[in-house]
């Protein structure tokens, strides 16, 4: 009788411990988050258009798809903190500055009372984008690319000449181009938040007898860890980031095609249940932007700006010379076009002196940039690109897949995708969710949003293709098997163990 005691308080030991595991990889928050684009409309080629349902052209864009949505907290001493990311923000606009002046200005600035503002990196400033943002010819008729009730904004001043454009309001990020751009001008990464772009931005310019670029700059503190990725091979053909929960296609799709072309390609994919899943899709800018490696490019590391783990077709450029891609995104710009990811060089023509008539084709935004195409047509037609810095226009871009994170699919028009925000907090500051900070300089690295938990992905695999209340098994990282049903919350079907807590 003993030895049966003894071996039942075994197996119930046992047990615990793997729902105590299970428990725990549940529980991991993202260090990553991605913020949802705020796309709310679908669109053809050109203007908006009816969501069309599966099996129809333009089926699976952005705004089928749901993510987290913006969600800001003022905290009425000049900070805005952001519930998703962890991250917190200087909520003035600020005084145009050279790079240098910038990077040296973060150890000076006390807004709030805090101590330890630094200069964001370029994934973090990208977490702030909302493309409901459109250009316009003059700010009457234009609106950021950012939340202008939550922040301070500014246009350029606008007028015909150079530097004195409507779209000349950028932001530095901390993060520095690995090459150089234009012709041979040391680069820092910027968003534009007028024109809902990413570009390379010279410290200074050949172009105008090393005249030192000024641009605004927005400080952050808190969560750390924000844009780094946590990479991991699954050995089957894809690769997962535990840092924002995303599972990529560990291949491309080895050639160019149109937008619409590019999205039925991803359906036809979930068709055939390509590499054992049918939940793939076109990944949104955002979502995109977060792969860039911006340690790489093709000038510094004769690779694409993208991790090794990851299989990238070279192409020949309209240079001659071996580049990488443009990648399409299921992001639409509202003034014309959908939204790509240069992991190649971001080309354009640029006139070589200024006026002179003379076009040189260079690396005028850096890989890692990211600009649009027009959906569909004939590259031809744009022998010498389009825009100020005559970006070259491919229009037949490549497709990686994606599937994973926080995404829901949506039916219909319009998902409910607003900001919330709130104008201030209680306490301390900090926004509630995030686990404050206690004292200035310090930071919690596992700050994020509202308490947002995760099921691992085996956990999700094991309700692929199963009901809510279906009966299925679960087997742990460890490779031990329990008994669970599916659940299903946030827009996530999950196995939870039958004796398990409500939660994921």
């Amino acid at each position: 009788m003993r030895f049966f005691w003894i071996v039942t308080n075994r197996i119930v030991l046992i047990l615990l411990i793997l729902a105590l595991e299970v428990v725990s990889v549940y529980s991991q928050e993202l260090i990553f988050p991605i913020v949802d684009t705020g796309q709310e409309h679908c669109y053809g080629d050109g203007q908006s258009i009816p969501c069309p349902q599966a099996g129809e052209d333009y089926y699976g864009q952005d705004a089928q798809h749901q993510g987290n949505a913006f969600s800001y907290q003022d905290n009425g001493d000049g900070t805005v903190s952001d519930r998703v990311t962890g991250l917190m923000w200087v909520k003035a606009r600020g005084e145009k500055m050279t790079w240098d002046d910038a990077v040296a200005g973060a150890s000076a600035c006390r807004v709030g009372g805090y101590s330890d503002w630094r200069m964001p990196t370029i994934k973090e400033l990208y977490s702030l984008i909302n493309f409901n943002g459109r250009s316009g010819r003059t700010a009457g008729d234009s609106l950021p690319y950012l939340d202008a009730a939550v922040f301070d904004f500014a246009y350029g001043e606008g007028g015909t000449g150079i530097g004195n454009r409507l779209i000349d309001c950028q932001d530095w990020s901390s993060t520095t181009y690995v090459s150089a751009t234009m012709d041979g001008n040391p680069t820092a990464f910027g968003v534009n938040f007028a024109d809902g772009r990413i570009k390379g931005y010279g410290k200074s310019s050949r172009r105008s007898n090393r005249k030192t670029s000024t641009h605004y700059v927005r400080y952050v503190r808190g969560n750390p860890s924000y844009g780094k990725n946590d990479l991991n091979d699954n050995g089957d053909g894809t690769v997962i980031d535990r840092a924002t929960d995303l599972t990529w296609d560990q291949d491309d799709s080895g050639k160019g095609m149109d937008w619409k072309t590019a999205l039925a390609w991803v359906a036809a994919k979930n068709d055939e249940k390509y590499k054992g899943h049918s939940d793939w899709r076109l990944p949104n800018a955002k979502e995109m932007q977060s792969l860039v490696d911006y340690n790489r490019s093709p000038d510094t590391t004769q690779s694409a700006a993208i991790d090794p783990l990851f299989r990238c077709t070279s192409i020949t450029n309209e240079g001659g010379n071996v580049d990488f891609p443009f990648f399409w995104t299921s992001t639409t710009h509202l003034e014309g076009g959908a939204v790509y990811i240069a992991f190649g060089r971001a080309l354009g023509f640029m006139q070589t002196p200024p006026d002179s008539g003379n076009y040189q084709l260079m690396d005028v935004h850096g890989a890692g940039a990211q600009r649009s195409d027009p959906k569909s047509g004939d590259p031809s037609l744009y022998p010498r690109g389009r825009g100020p810095q005559g970006d070259v226009i491919r229009i037949d871009n490549f497709v990686r897949c994606v599937r994973g994170g926080t995404d829901k699919v949506v039916s219909g028009q319009g998902p409910d995708r607003s900001a919330r925000y709130e104008p201030r907090s209680a306490g301390n500051g900090e926004p509630s969710g995030l686990g404050a900070n206690q004292g200035e300089g310090k930071s919690n690295t596992r700050q994020m949003g509202q308490g947002r938990h995760h099921p691992p992905a085996e956990a999700i695999q094991a309700c692929s293709g199963h009901s809510e209340g279906d009966t299925v098994n679960f087997t742990t990282p460890r490779g031990d098997t329990l008994s669970c049903h599916c659940v299903e919350m946030n827009g996530v079907l999950f196995a939870k163990p039958d004796n398990g807590p409500s939660g994921p």
